[in-house]
């Protein structure tokens, strides 16, 4: 799925990337000048701390369930849900046992 030496073919997420053990794994699928599109595995309760992005970022569930604060507010996110983080905004990954998600940054025209 990555732009270098690309085939067009349907591939399936949950299987692209394994969990590993107490690890968090992730694989880029797609990086050029307009963003990049990266999947995560979470094994249990790894996750990602607070911390901002200079631009959009969108994540798809995957597989399994995580609390993802943004801004202060807290979000329950699962297998097919979306949520928009915003540029600048301050947010964290917590899992609830394994989770696998599609990140997908965009960045802006000035950027």
């Amino acid at each position: 799925m990555s732009n270098e030496n690309s085939r067009t073919e349907v591939q399936k997420l949950k299987t692209l990337l394994q969990y590993q053990d107490k690890a968090v794994v992730s694989r880029m699928l797609v990086k050029n000048s307009a963003g990049n599109v990266t999947l995560f595995a979470f094994d249990g309760n790894e996750g990602l701390s607070e911390h901002t992005a200079p631009f959009d970022a969108l994540v798809i569930g995957i597989e399994g369930h995580a609390e993802i604060p943004v801004g202060g507010v807290a979000h329950s996110v699962g297998e097919g849900d979306a949520l928009l983080m915003p540029a600048g905004v301050p947010h964290a990954i917590h899992p609830i046992g394994g989770f696998k998600m599609l990140l997908i940054m965009i960045r802006g025209e000035s950027e």
